[in-house]
């Protein structure tokens, strides 16, 4: 699948999958990232929820677009958490690319105002030095 990186943005790629909706990756928890989108969706873009399910990560919605008048269009969101952070999908498939890539960029934008800068990630433990000299050592 062709993945195409546009930019950084708050900290995460903002990547675009061809056929496949607009993708970020969320240095958030999943809690606050999954939280944060349906009231994103529910709320600040007035869209109908029709589904969304916490533990499996997903949130189905009505997408009304301004120009296509009353027409309206299924979206989703999947939010799968990682060891690394967040990874968010947005999909509209009856509607150009540039109408997920608004909503996804409205949650880049919400997460930071609602949350400030993202919760810093413990570095893993760096290994332990070896007691042990090889086969190389000399002896002495």
């Amino acid at each position: 699948m062709l993945t195409l990186a546009l930019g950084v943005a708050a900290g995460g790629l903002v990547v675009v999958e061809a056929n496949a909706g607009a993708a970020y990756d969320s240095p958030y928890t999943y809690e606050q990232t999954f939280g944060t989108a349906l009231r994103m969706v529910r709320v600040d873009l007035g869209m109908k929820v029709t589904e969304k399910d916490v533990e499996h990560g997903y949130i189905l919605f009505e997408y009304t677009s301004p120009e296509s008048g009353k027409r309206v269009s299924q979206g989703s969101v999947e939010i799968v958490g990682g060891k690394r952070g967040v990874h968010v999908s947005v999909q509209l498939p009856a509607m150009p690319q540039y109408h997920e890539q608004m909503i996804l960029d409205g949650l880049v934008k919400k997460l930071s105002t609602e949350h400030g800068e993202p919760p810093r990630r413990e570095a893993p433990p760096a290994p332990a030095p070896s007691t042990d000299a090889g086969a190389d050592a000399s002896s002495g």
